[in-house]
């Protein structure tokens, strides 16, 4: 059997004190008071008369101690109601805590996997083709988003070089049609949302396009790491281009002194 302790408080033992002489005057009234009550030498008292007016007294005045009682109840119940509701929302800020630090455990996972798992980097277009379906697997499953596409522009005349477009596994999406002169110039393509590569200093512009209003601060960043991989990797693939072709002509034009 549950057995349930309870201590007054020291505003409860206060006012069952007072409460308790009160009433004791109450009833003692009429033995303590004996006969008529000179006020002066022409006024008296009857004792009857005396006694009423100091029970009434006493009852007002137990009334006015009950009233701040409650009062003080009152007072000390929004108190615990605030300490309640405060400790309550240490309580969520804590849970949210530990959800997000969780989310970013199982984010930092599939980081550290998008650029652990490429061991080589691509060296003709299949292997461009093969990391670009890699990374918009990744993008999907970052974002939660049906599909995804990526696009390498030229930044001077905005035309496409190659791109990739990506579906959820299991489901068919249609091609999304969205300007690279927009993209480039910064312009909102509603209702998609996408993220641009940040090295200033090439002619190209990488951008990745995703079927959502928006993104978090932390899946941007993400997205933006990824972009700035497949950034990196257009590149290597260029230079082993022109490097291969650059080697096929001094091969058959040996340099001669």
């Amino acid at each position: 059997m549950r057995k349930f302790n309870f201590r007054p408080s020291f505003l409860q033992t206060l006012y069952l004190i007072i409460f308790i002489v009160l009433f004791a005057f109450i009833i003692y009234t009429p033995t303590l008071i004996k006969g008529p009550i000179s006020l002066s030498s022409k006024f008296f008292l009857e004792e009857e008369t005396f006694e009423g007016v100091l029970i009434c007294i006493l009852f007002i005045i137990s009334i006015i101690i009950f009233n701040l009682y409650k009062r003080e109840v009152g007072k000390q119940k929004e108190l615990i109601n605030k300490i309640n509701n405060d400790k309550k929302k240490v309580e969520q800020r804590l849970n949210n805590s530990e959800q997000y630090i969780a989310i970013m455990n199982v984010q930092m996972q599939e980081i550290k996997s998008i650029f652990n798992t490429i061991d080589n980097y691509p060296e003709t277009k299949e292997g461009l083709k093969k990391a670009f379906n890699f990374f918009g697997e990744r993008v999907i499953g970052i974002v939660n988003c049906e599909w995804v596409l990526f696009r390498i522009v030229d930044f001077y005349n905005h035309r496409t070089i190659c791109e990739h477009f990506g579906s959820r596994q299991g489901t068919s999406n249609n091609y999304p049609h969205v300007s690279n002169k927009m993209i480039i110039e910064n312009q909102p393509v509603l209702p998609f949302t996408y993220v641009i590569s940040s090295p200033k200093n090439l002619n190209i512009v990488v951008f990745c396009v995703m079927p959502v209003d928006k993104v978090s601060n932390d899946q941007q960043l993400f997205v933006q790491a990824i972009i700035n991989e497949i950034t990196k990797l257009f590149v290597i693939l260029n230079s082993l281009y022109y490097k291969q072709e650059s080697k096929k002509i001094f091969e058959d034009k040996p340099y001669k002194k």
